[in-house]
């Protein structure tokens, strides 16, 4: 089953707050939907009226925060004025809002196995292929939705680079560190001589 925000009522919402803050404390592996249910404080039988299982909570819970996300980086990409600013807010708004979330924080730092299979091969492609249309819309307003898109790849690639392999020479949350990468290697490529998108 597919879910948006949109879909969701308002008990469906609070289980998902619930599973949020359990992953956030004690990790994906060991949170039930008992421990769901009791964080949420209503019945086990209310959190499958809402989700079927664990793994399609799950999924309705990364829907939800892939459009939390989008609607943070289009947000702060709607008063800039350049591409440049564009995509320096967009990065350094995602990286703040994935290094802020609780549950993929715990993930990363004790839990690394379990998003493995998704940073490699054709997993990884998808994966990027994914964060590449959902801040495509960020940049509609300075590119056509295939160079969009196609900025949006690089964006995700060169972002998930720095956050799981860290640089003791640049700081990808640190925009003046960005802007500078942006400046030297992503509008050279989008914008021609004369400023204009190509």
């Amino acid at each position: 089953m597919d879910f948006t925000a949109d879909d969701l009522s308002p008990k469906a919402a609070q289980i998902l707050d619930a599973a949020s803050t359990c992953i956030g404390r004690v990790g994906l592996a060991k949170t039930t939907l008992d421990d769901v249910a009791r964080e949420a404080r209503c019945a086990r039988a209310t959190v499958y009226r809402c989700f079927a299982n664990k793994q399609q909570l799950l999924a309705a819970l990364v829907v939800r925060e892939a459009d939390a996300l989008r609607a943070a980086v289009v947000a702060a990409a709607q008063p800039t004025a350049t591409l440049a600013d564009a995509v320096t807010a967009v990065v350094t708004t995602s990286v703040d809002f994935l290094g802020t979330n609780a549950p993929l924080t715990f993930v990363c730092a004790h839990e690394p196995e379990l998003l493995l299979p998704y940073l490699a091969f054709e997993r990884e492609d998808a994966v990027l292929r994914t964060a590449a249309v959902l801040v495509a819309p960020a940049f509609l307003r300075f590119l056509t939705a295939s160079e969009a898109t196609r900025l949006g790849e690089w964006i995700a690639r060169i972002t998930l680079s720095y956050l799981f392999s860290p640089s003791e020479h640049f700081d990808i949350a640190d925009a003046q560190h960005v802007r500078a990468l942006v400046d030297d290697f992503v509008v050279p490529g989008f914008v021609d001589s004369e400023g204009v998108s190509r």
